[in-house]
C-alpha cells in the first residue's frame, strides 16, 4: 500500500473524521486554512480513488467521497506491508515493540493474551 502525501493525509483525516460521505467541497472548507482551489481537492480524491483509498458515489451534479477503510484499518495495512519487506520479521516486531512506551506495550501485551 503506498504511503500518503501531506494533502493526500490532510484529506483522508477529513474523511475519517466524517460522519457521511463529503463532497469536494465539504473537504475544501474543513481543510479552508490551506487555501485549496476545488480543482486541487479534486485531483487530490481521484488520486487516493486510483490507490483504492476512497469510494466515490453520484449524487446529484455534485460526487460524495468516503474512506473505504477506517484510519486504524489502514495503519494496520501500512504495518503488515512494512513486515513483509522486513528479512526478519521477528527483530522488526522487536525493534518495533521495544521503542513503544510501556503503557502501549502493556496495551499490546493485554490484547495478545
Amino acid at each position: 500500500m503506498a504511503s500518503l502525501g501531506e494533502l493526500e493525509r490532510a484529506v483522508m483525516d477529513v474523511l475519517w473524521a466524517a460522519r457521511q460521505p463529503c463532497t469536494a467541497r465539504d473537504v475544501q472548507e474543513t481543510l479552508a486554512a490551506r487555501e485549496l482551489a476545488t480543482t486541487t481537492v479534486l485531483t487530490v480524491l481521484g488520486r487516493l480513488e486510483r490507490k483504492g483509498l476512497v469510494a466515490r458515489t453520484k449524487d446529484g451534479r455534485a460526487h460524495r467521497y468516503r474512506a473505504r477503510a477506517t484510519r486504524e484499518d489502514h495503519i494496520a495495512e501500512l504495518m503488515r506491508d512494512a513486515l513483509e519487506g522486513a528479512p526478519d520479521r521477528g527483530a522488526a516486531l522487536a525493534r518495533f515493540f521495544g521503542g513503544m512506551p510501556p503503557d502501549e506495550q502493556a496495551a499490546l501485551r493485554d490484547l495478545l493474551r
